[in-house]
C-alpha cells in the first residue's frame, strides 16, 4: 500500500484523533488549527503542526495544500468557516475531501460543493475513519481499547481457496477469526475447515500492532 500525504484541518477530539492515527500508520501528516496551544500539543505526533486560519486562500496556497492526496476537514460546529475551507480545498486541487458534518442539512451543503465524503462522528471515531482512508482492504475498525481492536478485512487473494486451519491466522499474524460474512449471509462461528472464498469478509479480533500488520498485506 502507498503511503499518502494528509492535511487535517481542526484538531478538536475527531481531528487530532485522525490526525496522530494517520501518522502512527506510516502517513506524511499537515495538521492546522487556530488554536497555537492545540498546535503545540499535537507537534509531536504528526510530521508538521502549524497555526493558521484555513478559510484565509493565500494561507492554504502558502502551505501547498494542492500537494495532499487527502484533506480532512473536521471543523465541525462552525459551519460557515467548515463549507468555506471544504470549498477551498476542492478549488485549490485536493484530490480527496472529507469534512465532518454538523447535521444533515450541514452534510448536504458539503456535498453540493464538493466534498467527497461527509462523516457524522458521534463518538471519537477518528481512528475508524483513520484506518479505512489509510487501507483499500479495511471494511471496518473498532478499537475496544489501546491495545486491541476489532477489524473487518476483506480476504486478500492469497487466502482464497484455504481452510483457516491452513492459514493458521493466529500463528501467522497472532490474530483471531471472528466471523466471516459471504454476501448476505454470516458465520458467526467458524471452523477450522471453512474455507476463504473470494469475495468473503473476515471479522478479525487482535492486537493493535498485529492488525497494522495486517491492513498493510494485500
Amino acid at each position: 500500500m502507498s503511503l499518502k500525504q494528509f492535511v487535517v484541518i481542526g484538531l478538536g477530539r475527531f481531528g487530532s484523533s485522525i490526525a496522530q492515527t494517520l501518522y502512527s500508520l506510516g502517513n506524511e501528516v499537515l495538521a492546522i488549527d487556530t488554536d497555537e496551544e492545540t498546535v503545540q500539543s499535537i507537534s509531536n505526533s504528526v510530521t508538521h503542526a502549524v497555526q493558521a486560519d484555513a478559510t484565509d486562500e493565500a494561507t492554504l496556497r502558502s502551505l501547498g495544500i494542492r500537494n495532499f492526496d487527502v484533506a480532512v476537514v473536521t471543523i465541525g460546529s462552525d459551519i460557515q468557516s467548515s463549507i468555506m475551507i471544504t470549498l477551498l480545498c476542492k478549488e485549490l486541487g485536493v484530490k480527496y475531501v472529507i469534512a465532518k458534518a454538523h447535521n444533515e442539512m450541514h452534510a448536504k451543503v458539503l456535498y453540493k460543493i464538493g466534498a467527497d465524503r461527509v462523516v457524522f462522528p458521534e463518538r471519537d471515531m477518528g481512528v475508524r475513519v483513520a484506518h479505512n482512508l489509510c487501507s483499500s482492504n479495511i471494511l471496518d475498525y473498532i478499537e475496544l481499547s489501546p491495545d486491541y481492536s476489532i477489524m473487518e478485512i476483506e480476504a486478500i487473494s492469497e487466502w482464497e481457496g484455504k481452510s483457516l486451519r491452513e492459514l493458521s491466522m493466529r500463528s501467522k499474524y497472532g490474530i483471531n477469526v471472528m466471523a466471516i460474512k459471504r454476501n448476505n449471509d454470516i458465520n458467526i462461528s467458524p471452523t477450522a475447515e471453512d474455507v476463504i472464498k473470494h469475495g468473503d469478509v473476515l471479522v478479525v479480533i487482535g492486537g493493535t500492532e498485529e492488525l497494522k500488520v495486517l491492513e498493510h498485506t494485500k
